[in-house]
């Protein structure tokens, strides 16, 4: 057995550099390490992929962070980025990471390492059954053979065997054979040596393949054909008109655009002449058909009470009316299909591929709608200073509109503010996410439409790795040629329990990040909650507000980011709309 300082070939080597070069030569540009001992041979190909200007290689201490790091740049892409970790409870730290991209729909790769199959079970250190860790969640898995052989030239059996593998467990990723993208877990043991010199054809390999065409996300189809998926929030044109559902005008239709729907739900509600219900996080909430202050409209018996059919397109996960309205048994449900989770609330759902319009649009219909939605419009913007009053030449009139102005410019910021001043600041070549918290709930009654690009972890609206997605969408955005800023708006519990994702490597490229924190010391989301009826004062801050006194500023700092709190609208919005090019940590406190 060669000795661990040998720099000749090993087989656990060679072996990673099959896999890795099989994926990056079929288009995966994006790998996350988290360095230990068993992964080593991983890594350190992963290193020399990123040498030759094969990767972006992305260097996590935290597998939880790697994970949702990964999970952003799939997210934003369409294409997986790879996940190496060690064995061990490395590996379990992934399983959030997984669980979301399979309800999302995200595609995700998890190359794990692993001790050899006769040190499992028998108490050997680090080592833990981690085939079928994630079977729940995956499209696919392999437990592989330990690597026997080492291959001079790359041309071996087992060389070609894994780069199969490779292009297997990407299909996968990709959706295929379950056209829903998703994650993958391929497990990988290791005997010692674990690594040795990396081969000379790992680059040539690489570089081998033209890169696959992938969905570009900055490009909408357009069309009279639509259906999901194609990646996430990316409409695609159906490719056979015959196979389309067809959609009669006739039954009293709204589109409901949940999380990841994309501008799909925003192109046919508009071909169809249907008012559009679509969350904050759908990536639809634009065009003239938007309907404002939904969740009260939808509780109206005159229009929602009315309803008789809703084509939906994404997850809806924010109000309990639309989740209502789609498990109503007088009303007709037809889901298309998107990546996440197919939701079928009322047992009855359909669910579709693609859908196209027949007939002419109700514009009755409609009518009653956009009539009832400009006068739930709320007007977020600033009060303006009274300009007759500054000009006037009389001291009392001038004296009292510049107090006015002042008095506007000092108001503490509130969550309508702070939701409002974000959406402003954020433009198409932006990004923008939002955490699971009270926040996306307000951003999503009050907001109008803007055709913005937006991310949300709406799989499971769990508050991990908010930072780390949001970091990983950043990172797989940004060029030179797009100069885009990132933006993340989450509440302080959030952010305290990713906090680990503000950790950047030194000499990693920074992401243009602004990450917005709304705190008010606790979860104030459970206010709204069933909870807050019955559990008493003491009961309630002990268990559920959860209520903290972190300073936020000495973490930024910790971390190396850059720091500012706002605590009124004009600092925020000088902050928001003039961002530093790093990463900024935005502190607005909110009252409780």
């Amino acid at each position: 057995m060669a000795s661990l300082n040998d720099r000749s070939g090993a087989p656990a080597t060679d072996a990673a550099a099959a896999l890795l070069a099989g994926f990056v030569s079929r288009g995966v540009r994006h790998v996350v390490v988290s360095p230990g001992s068993r992964s080593q041979a991983l890594a350190l190909v992963a290193a020399d992929l990123e040498r030759a200007g094969l990767i972006h290689l992305h260097v996590r201490i935290d597998e939880r962070v790697a994970g949702f790091t990964a999970l952003g740049i799939g997210r934003e892409t369409g294409t997986p980025a790879v996940v190496v970790c060690t064995s061990g409870t490395a590996v379990a730290n992934l399983l959030p990471a997984a669980l979301e991209a399979h309800h999302a729909g995200v595609p995700l790769l998890l190359l794990t390492a692993d001790r050899p199959p006769e040190l499992r079970g028998v108490g050997a250190n680090q080592t833990t059954r981690q085939p079928g860790l994630f079977r729940s969640a995956v499209r696919f898995e392999a437990d592989l053979a330990v690597p026997g052989t080492i291959d001079a030239d790359g041309t071996g059996e087992q060389t070609g065997a894994l780069d199969a593998m490779a292009g297997e467990a990407l299909a996968a990723s990709l959706g295929e054979g379950t056209r829903a993208a998703g994650p993958v877990h391929v497990n990988v043991p290791f005997r010692e040596p674990l690594a040795g010199a990396v081969p000379v054809w790992l680059t040539e390999r690489a570089a081998s393949r033209a890169m696959e065409s992938t969905p570009d996300p900055s490009q909408d189809a357009s069309g009279a054909l639509y259906q999901g998926g194609g990646g996430i929030g990316i409409a695609d044109v159906a490719p056979d008109p015959e196979a389309a559902h067809r959609i009669e005008t006739g039954p009293r239709t709204i589109v409901v655009a949940g999380a990841d729907a994309g501008p799909a739900a925003e192109h046919f509600a508009h071909a169809g002449g249907f008012p559009l219900v679509a969350e904050i996080v759908s990536g639809a909430r634009f065009g003239r058909q938007i309907v404002h202050g939904y969740r009260a409209l939808l509780r109206e018996p005159s229009l929602g009470g009315r309803i008789e059919r809703v084509v939906l397109f994404g997850r809806p996960t924010l109000s309990r009316e639309v989740a209502m309205l789609l498990g109503r048994d007088d009303v007709e449900v037809l889901a298309v299909r998107g990546p996440g989770e197919p939701v079928n609330l009322n047992g009855a759902t359909v669910a579709v591929d693609s859908v196209r319009v027949t007939g002419e649009a109700d514009r009755t219909w409609l009518g009653e709608w956009m009539r009832a939605s400009r006068d739930a419009a709320v007007d977020l913007s600033p009060r303006a200073p009274d300009a007759e009053g500054l000009a006037s030449a009389v001291p009392h009139e001038r004296l009292g509109a510049i107090s006015a102005e002042v008095e506007v410019m000092r108001a503490p910021v509130d969550r309508a503010a702070l939701v409002d001043a974000l959406w402003r600041a954020t433009w198409p070549h932006d990004r923008l996410v939002f955490g699971s918290s009270r926040l996306v709930r307000v951003a999503d009654e009050l907001l109008g439409g803007k055709k913005v690009a937006v991310h949300a972890n709406r799989g499971l609206a769990g508050i991990d790795g908010t930072i780390a997605t949001a970091s990983g969408v950043a990172l797989a955005s940004q060029t030179d040629e797009r100069p885009g800023v990132t933006r993340l708006l989450l509440g302080d519990l959030a952010f305290l329990h990713d906090m680990g994702a503000l950790l950047l490597p030194p000499g990693e490229a920074e992401p243009r990040l602004q990450v917005v924190v709304g705190n008010d010391g606790g979860g104030t989301i459970f206010d709204g909650l069933e909870v807050a009826g019955i559990a008493g004062a003491d009961a309630m801050s002990r268990v559920q507000y959860t209520p903290h006194t972190a300073r936020l500023e000495q973490l930024a700092l910790a971390f190396g980011w850059e720091y500012h709190r706002c605590t009124t609208r004009v600092a925020l919005d000088q902050v928001l709309t003039a961002p530093t090019g790093g990463r900024q940590l935005i502190e607005v406190p909110l009252p409780r």
